[in-house]
């Protein structure tokens, strides 16, 4: 296990039910792949998800952004490659590359991750954790252009889009509303006919607090959405008795 590369490589198609009326992976779809990709690395190098919850823990993503100069086009293989590059205390950064088998760069990915008890839903020291394993398997010489994410601002005035109810089909195995949901939600907001001049260039997403079955979640934007701006910033709450607690924001710039 400790004799693996740091750096994960793993296959993948672009599905004909997978991809959208352009005929290219859904943006969604791509997004499971990347998450499938960090948990078969973190999976194979003994500080994944099969470990962890032997141990009552497991991993939460706390933000995702991509960058995409293309998406994989319908029978397209493509490959992803994942690395760890940095271990804090209560977070890890794991980085994306999205490539055809030729060597094709279509995009980059970056995400922070959390550790948590499933148990009381609180962050975990992820370097207490069985003997420090993830420091093992740390990448710092593979390059990722992508910046440093930095906090997504918000306008005072938003304006609601949509409210929906997080139902069934929403749920993970962590019990929550799945990160990758949200995003197939969030793509929702704008009309198809947006999709027949623009592509996405870059979806950047911070994840806040949990959502669950049955809450309400409202979707808010920057600006109005007709016409549409090539960039927007969006905010998911949800509502409770007492008001609206912020869930996630993300910011999407379009090509």
């Amino acid at each position: 296990m400790n004799n693996l590369p740091t750096i994960g490589k793993y296959h993948f198609m672009a599905e004909p039910f997978h991809c959208d009326f352009t005929k290219h992976l859904f943006i969604g779809h791509l997004g499971n792949n990347l998450l499938n990709a960090a948990d078969f690395h973190s999976n194979d190098r003994g500080y994944g998800v099969n470990y962890l919850n032997t141990i009552n823990k497991t991993w939460v993503l706390s933000r995702l952004a991509i960058e995409l100069d293309e998406t994989p086009a319908i029978y397209d293989k493509f490959i992803i490659e994942t690395w760890v590059d940095s271990v804090m205390r209560y977070f890890t950064n794991r980085n994306f590359k999205i490539t055809n088998e030729d060597g094709h760069i279509y995009g980059y990915g970056k995400s922070i991750w959390a550790m948590i008890d499933t148990e009381t839903r609180e962050p975990v020291d992820i370097m207490k954790v069985d003997n420090e394993t993830i420091s093992k398997h740390i990448e710092t010489n593979y390059d990722n252009p992508i910046k440093k994410s930095s906090r997504v601002k918000l306008d005072s005035n938003l304006i609601l889009q949509k409210s929906i109810i997080a139902h069934y089909n929403d749920v993970d195995i962590n019990g929550h509303v799945n990160s990758i949901k949200y995003i197939e939600h969030i793509l929702d907001i704008f009309p198809l006919e947006w999709y027949k001049q623009h592509s996405i260039q870059k979806f950047d997403i911070a994840y806040i607090v949990e959502s669950h079955y049955g809450e309400t979640l409202n979707f808010y934007t920057d600006k109005e959405i007709e016409p549409i701006n090539n960039e927007v910033a969006i905010q998911i709450t949800k509502s409770s008795i007492e008001g609206e607690t912020e869930v996630c924001r993300c910011k999407i710039i379009f090509g």
